[in-house]
């Protein structure tokens, strides 16, 4: 029997801050994240990367990663990668880089990862608003009088 296309499992899917490569040709990836701490909003972010491998799987597909906004319905940003599996023992990595991501408000948004238009998954990334705390010997900043 001679498969021609398998439609591939998504190994992983990772929020991280960066990727670099070894020599060796290994990942590491830096600043893997389940959720975004921020001080304010709105506010931009440097960099957000979503590191992907693929396996199990033959052919050449698309891969899509998209962020959605709070409302579950607005696509902040898309990221498209083609990519081949010559063979089901073969993986494929992808990396998807979303550089300048302005977050206007807190809230849980969401990353989707499809094939070929195929949803394979879709998780939660909660951006959370913590203003900073006052260092020990600070004193906090008053309170904003009524006139």
């Amino acid at each position: 029997m001679n498969v021609t296309r398998i439609l591939p499992d998504l190994q992983c899917a990772l929020v991280c801050e960066d990727v670099r490569q070894e020599v060796t040709g290994n990942f590491i990836l830096l600043g893997v994240t389940a959720f975004l701490r921020v001080p304010q909003v709105p506010i931009t972010a440097f960099r957000l990367c979503v590191f992907s491998r693929w396996c199990a799987g033959v052919g050449n597909f698309t891969e899509t990663v998209r962020l959605i906004a709070p409302d579950q319905t607005t696509c902040m940003r898309e990221a498209k990668v083609k990519f081949a599996l010559q063979d089901p023992a073969h993986n494929a990595t992808n990396l998807s880089v979303f550089a300048q991501l302005e977050l206007a408000a807190g809230g849980i948004y969401f990353v989707e990862v499809l094939v070929d238009d195929v949803m394979k998954l879709r998780f939660p990334l909660p951006v959370i608003v913590a203003p900073p705390q006052p260092q020990p010997g600070q004193t906090a900043p008053a309170a904003p009088q009524a006139a």
